[in-house]
């Protein structure tokens, strides 16, 4: 019996079972919603957004949200999107916010657990969409929940929109966000809209950087093609089509786009000089000016992550060729993936590629259409809010805006005339999103709750 009583007295002293006892009664019912969010498998392949969107929406009815503020929409049976809305005096357009339920798919056997079950471990959430996007997206829910307890009544209606297909983009007939704008508009209006493509840095257990995304590069695949009569290879001809396409694309391999600069990156740029010392930071003031120093401009590209801010990018991606290993190829194929920064024409990227690659008889056609989505406003009282509650959260961590090199949803938002901004408040040490044994810090989430729910409720009261 005594040997009973240690050893339990052993599990509420570890670390987690003291983490777990210290939480307040409204954490523990968000774990439940975060926990519920990951354990729905939502992958493209055998994954069900409905269920996740109808699991959500039975929550918030259970808070005491009318029916007829609760509704989940689906094209397909297995693409459901959940639209709520708080209603507030009907001063301002309302806010929106958004985050995706489909996660991309994640095999048992290539993680170290049940990607599909929530495990608290050693200061961590682990599962698949722990931190891409079923955090935010139980947040918000916690949030409007929060919300409704309290009695809180904004000055503007809030709306929240859980959707799907956000992971497969524009190649998904059923994304979510592009199919509410085509069949139900009237349903997502907003004045502005707050998503993922933000987020925080943290870097030795330090908070860095909150980050605000106001615009995102567009991403747009090219196929490279050159065609052959072949013949056998026994006698080789001087036009291979594998030669001649390797050619080219080693020549685009050497070729950089010029250096374009927006009013987010050029922002970017010169508050993340403070960050830095030396050289790094003095590159970073110079390519902030109006004028950017060309030798900064060179040394900042050899950086990856810098010179995808800094202009358009194109890089092969794929490759096949040949028919028969006896034979002269007919065919070879490359797929060239374009990030393409958001005031560049996609026409004049299709250009400058073929061009580039040595014109005929490499052909350089599009795979898809370029969806532009124009910048939102750096709005001022939008980063005074945000920059207001970081501070007070994490004193010393700076705001930065930011242009995603990825993409989001936001660009449907963009292109249809609803600013977007991406910013969570979410802070991770490293990404391991779309990755194995995805996670995110346990205090790191409850933090990004209370901040979001902070920024939501201001925003609400701002007419």
């Amino acid at each position: 019996m005594r040997l009973r009583v240690v050893l339990a007295a052993l599990v509420l002293l570890s670390p987690l079972a003291a983490a777990a006892q210290t939480r307040t009664g409204d954490e523990h019912a968000f774990l439940e919603i975060f926990r519920e969010l990951v354990e729905i498998n939502t992958t493209d392949s055998v994954g069900d957004t409905t269920r996740a969107a109808e699991a959500m929406g039975a929550r918030l009815r259970a808070a005491g949200f009318p029916a007829a503020d609760v509704q989940v929409l689906a094209p397909h049976p297995r693409k459901g999107n959940l639209v709520a809305r708080l209603r507030g005096s009907g001063s301002g357009k309302p806010v929106l916010l958004l985050a995706h339920l489909d996660v991309v798919e994640a095999r048992r056997e290539d993680w170290s657990f049940d990607p599909f079950t929530l495990l608290e471990k050693d200061g961590y959430f682990y599962g698949r969409g722990t931190s891409d996007d079923k955090a935010m997206a139980a947040i918000f829910v916690d949030t409007f929940v929060r919300l409704k307890h309290e009695g809180f009544t904004p000055t503007r209606d809030l709306i929240l929109a859980l959707t799907a297909d956000e992971e497969l983009g524009a190649s998904s007939k059923y994304n979510g966000v592009r199919w509410l704008l085509a069949n139900h508009r009237p349903l997502i209006e907003a004045g502005l809209a707050i998503n993922e493509g933000g987020g925080g840095e943290l870097r030795g257990g330090r908070h860095l950087v909150n980050r605000l995304q106001t615009s995102e590069k567009v991403p747009l695949s090219y196929r490279l093609e050159v065609t052959n009569a072949g013949g056998h290879s026994s006698r080789p001809t001087t036009d291979n089509a594998i030669y001649q396409l390797a050619e080219g694309l080693v020549r685009l391999s050497r070729f950089a786009f010029p250096a374009r600069l927006n009013d987010a990156t050029r922002l970017y740029f010169e508050r993340t000089a403070a960050l830095h010392t030396g050289q790094l930071a003095a590159d970073m003031r110079a390519v902030a000016q109006p004028t950017p120093d060309p030798a900064a401009l060179a040394r900042l590209s050899a950086d990856a992550g810098y010179n995808a801010l800094l202009r358009t990018t194109c890089v092969a991606t794929r490759l096949e060729a040949g028919h028969a290993n006896n034979a002269l190829p007919q065919t070879a194929r490359a797929v060239v993936n374009c990030r393409i920064l958001p005031d560049h024409p996609a026409e004049d990227v299709q250009r400058t590629v073929a061009q580039v690659v040595g014109g005929a008889p490499i052909t350089v056609t599009p795979l898809g259409e370029a969806f532009n989505s124009p910048p939102s406003p750096l709005d001022a009282e939008l980063l005074a809010l945000v920059e207001r509650i970081t501070g007070e959260m994490w004193p010393g961590t700076i705001v930065i805006p930011t242009m995603s090199t990825g993409a989001t949803d936001s660009r449907w938002l963009r292109a249809a005339g609803i600013p977007s901004y991406g910013v969570s408040g979410l802070f991770l040490g490293e990404s391991r999103a779309h990755g194995r044994d995805e996670r995110i810090g346990v205090k790191d989430l409850y933090a990004g709750r209370q901040f979001l729910h902070r920024l939501v409720k201001e925003l609400a009261a701002v007419q």
